[in-house]
């Protein structure tokens, strides 16, 4: 299993290169950030200062979207990067929640996400694409070598189904066994119909990750207040599902979907932010089961049946006050464990 931290781009972003460098020392061989153009700094910038910085570590978005920019320049922000440190860099890709609601637009169809990653795979990988309109480019100054992996962001069943059918990798943002095992055999079915090797996509389950001395009472409750907002994250795409499939459908699961009924709105100002006050509908049993808390030994052990159900990499979202003392953890007693 390879391990990820995922960061959000906020000023400094000496502290967010500073970070990943601190990940890789560690063992972390993926650097994930946010990419939502108002809520945050600009992610690609910020990517070529940590490839500058950091020997091996392979870095992307969680998750950019199709709307934000033009096809071809997010393939040529990719491809330069390669081009200038090796390939080491991979496209997350999803509707763009906060992204695009921030901005006042809606989040992206499927059908554009899917014509996004075509174009955005082959432009950096040095392959011809139509930007529409009969337009074909190609990028005369990709290397050979050159290739971009582009993993989707999903948890419908449509999203789901394509992700299985055009991905390189599935990237799901939560760390419930039973939803995993769910959602990959989904991907994986989707994957065997379209002709495809179900093991060509690689599974990328994304989540807090909180360590504690011990379990005692007092320990877990302040890491759940301290992860509680993934609840309210996840929540979001989970309300869209429910405006789409209604309360109860066979094509959704209810444990995925029963925790937002308490569920009043979302304020995007406090979006991944330990102390969103729009969170407060997240029970802890959802905080228990979405995220990783507690001690290492109870991290390995979770982990463990993720990889059991052919997790490929676990990404740290590292959004609360002990952001040095869990990459530190996983360094010294939860990577090794879990390693091929």
């Amino acid at each position: 299993m390879d391990f990820g931290l995922v960061l959000q781009t906020d000023p400094p972003a000496s502290q967010v290169i500073s970070l990943m460098k601190r990940a890789e020392r560690n063992g972390f061989r993926y650097g994930w950030t946010f990419d939502s153009a108002v809520l945050w700094q600009e992610p690609f910038v910020i990517y070529s200062q940590i490839l500058a910085n950091t020997q091996k570590l392979t870095v992307g978005p969680m998750v950019t979207n199709p709307g934000t920019r033009t096809w071809e320049v997010t393939a040529s922000t990719f491809a330069t990067l390669n081009d200038m440190y090796g390939n080491r860099t991979v496209c997350g890709i999803g509707r763009g929640d906060s992204a695009m609601r921030v901005a006042g637009r809606q989040p992206n169809t499927l059908a554009r996400i899917s014509e996004a990653m075509k174009v955005i795979r082959a432009l950096a990988s040095g392959e011809e694409a139509d930007l529409g309109g009969g337009t074909t480019v190609r990028f005369p100054w990709i290397k050979p070598d050159a290739q971009l992996p582009v993993w989707m962001a999903a948890y419908g069943p449509k999203a789901l189904k394509m992700t299985g059918e055009e991905a390189d990798g599935f990237i799901l943002q939560l760390a419930d066994p039973y939803l995993t095992e769910w959602m990959v055999k989904a991907v994986r079915d989707a994957a065997v119909a379209a002709g495809r090797d179900p093991a060509d996509v690689k599974i990328c389950v994304a989540a807090p990750a909180y360590l504690t001395v011990d379990d005692s009472p007092a320990a877990l409750a302040h890491a759940r207040e301290q992860c509680r907002w993934f609840g309210g994250m996840v929540g979001n795409h989970v309300a869209d599902l429910v405006a789409k499939y209604g309360e109860h459908s066979d094509l959704v699961p209810e444990a995925l979907t029963e925790y937002i009924k308490a569920r009043q709105g979302y304020d995007y100002s406090h979006h991944g932010r330990s102390d969103n006050p729009d969170t407060a509908f997240v029970p802890d049993e959802i905080v228990d089961r979405f995220c990783l808390i507690g001690t290492a030994e109870q991290h390995i052990a979770k982990l463990g049946q993720l990889k059991a159900l052919g997790v490929d990499q676990f990404a740290v979202y590292a959004m609360h006050d002990a952001r040095e003392a869990v990459i530190d953890g996983y360094g010294a007693a939860v990577i090794s464990a879990l390693r091929d």
